[in-house]
């Protein structure tokens, strides 16, 4: 029986619903080629950051006025400056480079603070070839005097600028924090969101207790963080119907957790870590056993299973919600009070 693997994501038709979400080498056309090769059906761009952008600028300008405030002809001499490219034009060049050498879809990320910059760097990606375009929306709630309402109004009013400023398909990247995602969900699609990628990953900082300082710490997701988003597609898969896409992010690793993904609801299931730890071939193998898994189980192709197991279709939809947050701990084995086994 020959699987149809193909998929559609936000209005893409894509040869697999494995995607190559944002990595930070996935701007290099060499990189982006072997995991064309591999078999993803598209790839993610890693994020363009305004806080990189701004950084930039404000170093240039540093450079230029030094020296000014000890000689006051430095205020009428300026260096000569060379060909200097920034944050801002080397992403722009490298969507335009893979975009050139893929015959997949490549989808833009951005990751910005201010509304002007959204709209702005959403244009230039559009412009520069995107097929598609993730916003990352990544927030730490932590101003006391903003309410979570605050926070999501503003949330919606920058998904509604972006939608009016570009025409290509528009994806948003939710952390799994809003007060009320399923409400967020429903009232981000209205504002002109196509779809959604479920989730973002928080990653937190550690501490140094030498140095006393902060220190960024980063580490891989594992398969046991698809938990929540499976829980989460589950659930809003019928809410928003079947014209938004669904993105499986976090803790896919084999083709267990795509078949998870798409059992739940999701139109494709994204890789980040496992492409990291295994390199871009690794798309292979799991395209491969997912092939043998949906013909070990009788499916024609990945529509099929796609939703088999949502809310709207389980015999259990509370297994979804609170019920089984009951159901889970009471699923652990009974154990002597002496874990030893010493009988003391």
């Amino acid at each position: 029986m020959s699987v149809d693997l193909g998929t559609s994501y936000l209005g893409l038709s894509l040869r697999s619903p494995i995607v190559a979400s944002a990595a930070p080498h996935n701007d290099d056309p060499v990189v982006a080629g072997r995991l064309q090769r591999a078999g993803a059906g598209a790839i993610v761009l890693p994020s363009l950051f305004e806080e990189e952008i701004v950084a930039e600028e404000l170093e240039i300008a540093r450079s230029l006025e030094q020296g000014t405030e000890h000689f006051a002809e430095a205020l009428d001499y300026f260096p000569a400056i060379g060909p200097f490219l920034g944050a801002a034009e080397r992403y722009l060049g490298a969507v335009e480079r893979v975009k050139a050498r893929s015959t997949v879809p490549v989808i833009g990320s951005l990751n910005a603070t201010s509304r002007g910059a959204w709209v702005r760097y959403a244009r230039l990606i559009q412009d520069a070839g995107a097929d598609a375009l993730e916003l990352n929306l990544y927030r730490v709630a932590a101003d006391p005097g903003r309410s979570s309402a605050d926070l999501e109004a503003a949330d919606l009013e920058l998904i509604a600028d972006v939608r009016a400023a570009i025409t290509i398909p528009l994806a948003i990247k939710l952390s799994p924090f809003y007060t009320s995602l399923a409400h967020f969900a429903a009232a981000a699609r209205i504002a002109g969101a196509d779809g959604f990628v479920l989730f973002n990953r928080f990653y937190q900082p550690d501490l140094d207790v030498e140095a006393l300082e902060v220190v960024p710490r980063i580490e891989l997701s594992h398969p046991w963080e698809l938990g929540l988003p499976v829980r989460w597609i589950a659930i809003l898969r019928p809410q928003l119907g079947g014209d938004v896409s669904i993105a499986a992010s976090s803790g896919a690793d084999s083709a267990a957790e795509v078949v998870k993904g798409l059992m739940a609801g999701a139109d494709v299931v994204m890789m980040t870590s496992a492409l990291l730890r295994h390199g871009p071939g690794h798309i292979a193998v799991v395209e491969s056993d997912l092939r043998a898994w949906l013909e070990t189980h009788d499916y024609a192709s990945v529509s099929q299973l796609r939703g088999s197991v949502s809310q709207a279709t389980t015999a259990d939809p509370a297994a979804f919600e609170r019920a089984n947050y009951l159901r889970t701990l009471r699923s652990w084995p009974a154990r002597r009070a002496d874990p030893t086994g010493s009988g003391n």
